[in-house]
């Protein structure tokens, strides 16, 4: 079976992390044939690999260009490729799609209310059209799509309640020895910051600045922390830089560096910047907890990655923050600054719990697998296929 694959959208985050770890999953699978289309960036990243084969092309950076290139392009390429069944992997869909299509939907945003309140409330009028118009787009491709896969059980329920559309759920995966495997030393700026860190509370949150990950919630928490440990700093380690120009997107950072300053906060917090991927591990290692405050979420594979490290978790309460997790973290309300603190602080305070909620995590951690991850896709791709061919033939 040849499968097409559109990655033109991954350009960060979990999207990367997704593609990263399918490709390799395909490229040692006799049994499919891939054909990947990449912006030129990741195809160098990418590089050779067997049963696979790439096609490079540019990405507008608006999101409208890039829905017309898709929509006019990717059909002819599809079918000089000769691939039997398109996934697309960047939450929206061929309209008409010359083969049987697998929307892969894992954006929460255009879904939801808070991070549309949220850009109101900052006065983000220009994102908030874009959004609303992307939101139109992806909700559309649930339709166009032949079917719709979810990374979890919480946002497919979401996708079923937006549209009245059956939404498949599969997991992401993890693959814990392929994630440790690289044996390459930090870069010696992020290890300098991480040896001054020694003896203090590391919380560690890995994500480059956006709106929806609620930064200032846990801004607005380390005074509490601070007070609460006494004798001993807490360091919030963050993978990204709050400057503008240096996270993908366009969110604006100054707010964020404002609050800092106002709160005095701003020497419990060390900006490592981007961390590259196969050394992300030795981030995880030297922390102690993993804290995430997001207001939206579809899988989240840092939470897996913490807990397949042995870090108690802190997390928002939201339903796939719980289903991820499960009692590997423990919940706030996802606005409460007060109630992070507090959760953060129990944690650190009780040995027992983080240790159980440690072993927890790496027990949950084993259950996700890019492997498995695979195999159901080319299932749900088989299955597809056959459906076409029954019907061409009763025809």
């Amino acid at each position: 079976m040849h499968l097409f694959l559109n990655g033109l959208a991954a350009s960060a985050g979990g999207g990367l992390t997704y593609l990263r770890n399918v490709v390799s999953q395909l490229s040692e699978r006799r049994d499919v044939k891939a054909t990947l289309a990449v912006p030129p960036l990741l195809r160098r990243e990418l590089g050779d690999r067997p049963n696979t084969s790439f096609v490079e092309m540019e990405v507008p950076p608006r999101a409208v260009r890039r829905f017309w290139r898709e929509q006019t392009m990717l059909p002819q390429l599809i079918r000089r490729s000769g691939a039997d069944v398109l996934i697309s992997a960047g939450n929206i869909a061929l309209r008409k799609s010359p083969v049987p299509q697998i929307l892969l939907s894992r954006n929460s945003l255009y879904t939801s209310r808070d991070f549309f309140s949220d850009l109101r409330r900052r006065g983000e009028y220009a994102l908030w059209l874009d959004a609303s118009l992307k939101a139109i787009l992806a909700k559309r491709s649930l339709y166009w799509a032949d079917r719709t896969v979810a990374p979890s059980q919480a946002f497919a329920d979401e996708l079923h309640r937006w549209t009245g559309r059956d939404v498949v759920v599969i997991h992401h995966g993890f693959d814990r020895d392929a994630f440790v495997r690289d044996p390459t030393p930090l870069p010696a700026d992020i290890q300098q910051q991480l040896d001054a860190a020694k003896g203090c509370l590391r919380l560690l949150f890995v994500s480059h600045y956006n709106y929806y990950r609620n930064f200032e919630t846990l801004f607005r928490a380390l005074p509490i922390i601070q007070s609460g440990l006494r004798n001993r700093e807490v360091k919030l380690l963050l993978t990204c830089k709050l400057r503008s120009g240096e996270n993908p997107g366009s969110y604006r950072t100054e707010s964020a560096s404002a609050m800092i300053q106002r709160l005095g906060v701003a020497r419990n917090i060390v900006e490592l910047g981007a961390v590259p991927y196969n050394m992300l591990h030795l981030v995880y290692g030297a922390s102690d907890i993993y804290v995430t405050p997001a207001y939206a979420e579809t899988f989240a594979h840092p939470l897996v990655e913490a807990m397949s490290s042995g870090l108690p978790i802190v997390a928002a309460d939201l339903a796939v923050h719980r289903e991820i997790c499960r009692d590997a973290a423990v919940y706030f309300p996802r606005f409460s600054h007060e109630q992070l603190g507090e959760q953060i602080l129990r944690v650190a305070s009780s040995k027992n719990l983080a240790q159980e909620m440690s072993s927890q995590g790496r027990t949950r951690s084993r259950e996700f697998s890019w492997s498995r991850h695979v195999d159901q896709i080319i299932s749900l791709a088989a299955e597809l296929l056959g459906s076409r061919i029954e019907v061409s033939s009763g025809a």
